[in-house]
């Protein structure tokens, strides 16, 4: 189902549910901050909502039943016209709203929809929902970027880890500091490759205006996978593999574990810029 949040917008409590294909936020929490008597099925049958809900589906679902979606269009803002949100999700199969049942049930709406649904509220009211979402997407990015840091250092340690294998087990003592730093290097492109599709030479020619290096701009994933291969080149450096089999090895194992993190992360948090995935 993924994350549960909540905003707090002028004393109204709102849930947000965060998952894998983004931020719904809950229009049912919302309307209670209406005067009077509105429903959603209100808004919905408004023509300038359902043209709305047209374009942003038209963007983003490629599975949208545009045919079904005309006939609505043509209908709506008429005195007799009135559509469900689980009428217009059965017969335009769209993906911006959502009927759930439960205990977090309700109609729920992508943010992009939700915070174009707040200005049915009151203009106020949606200034204060932009605020108090840009607060949870902040909070969570803080989040993010500290997580981050961890795994960043996690990885230098791990470095080491690498580099005191490579020490012991493949550096001759009579070699020049030059071929050594040489050795050292190839060893951490043979990581980078694996996960970021390059070396950091080609990382670099390619971002001149970039601060740091290749893995400094990686992702929470792909530094955490980063640091397990560290410690398995490691062992199988011990092991006396030669390159080319550790790299089969190894990245059979960044797809695999990618594709797990991939699986099981709720993506409700705001992901730093990624590179170049596995290939």
């Amino acid at each position: 189902m993924g994350k549960n949040n909540l905003l707090d917008v002028q004393g109204t409590i709102i849930r947000v549910q965060s998952g894998l294909k983004g931020d719904f936020i809950s229009l049912t929490d919302m309307i209670k901050a209406k005067d009077g008597d509105f429903f959603i099925s209100d808004w919905l049958r408004n023509r300038n909502t359902v043209e709305f809900l047209g374009v942003w589906e038209s963007v983003h679902n490629p599975s949208f039943n545009y045919g079904e979606y005309a006939t609505i269009r043509n209908s709506a803002g008429l005195n007799n016209y009135r559509v469900s949100v689980k009428e217009w999700l059965k017969k335009t199969n769209a993906i911006g709203l959502r009927a759930m049942a439960g205990r977090y049930g309700g109609t729920y709406a992508h943010a992009d929809i939700a915070l174009e649904f707040g200005l049915w509220i009151s203009a106020e009211f949606k200034v204060y929902l932009i605020k108090e979402f840009q607060r949870l997407k902040n909070q969570e990015y803080s989040a993010l970027k500290e997580e981050w840091n961890i795994h960043r250092t996690l990885s230098k340690i791990n470095y080491y880890i690498q580099t005191d294998a490579i020490k012991e087990f493949m550096v001759p003592k009579d070699l020049s500091s030059t071929l050594i730093q040489k050795i050292y290097a190839d060893e951490a492109d043979l990581l980078n490759v694996i996960i970021f599709g390059k070396t950091a030479k080609e990382w670099r020619n390619e971002n001149p205006d970039l601060d740091g290096n290749i893995r400094e701009h990686s992702s929470i994933e792909q530094l955490l996978i980063l640091t397990n291969l560290e410690s398995l080149n490691a062992e199988f450096i011990k092991m006396g593999l030669p390159q080319s089999e550790r790299l089969i090895l190894l990245h059979k194992t960044a797809l695999s574990q990618m594709k797990s993190l991939l699986q099981c992360r709720s993506v409700n948090r705001i992901r730093i810029k990624e590179h170049n995935g596995i290939e």
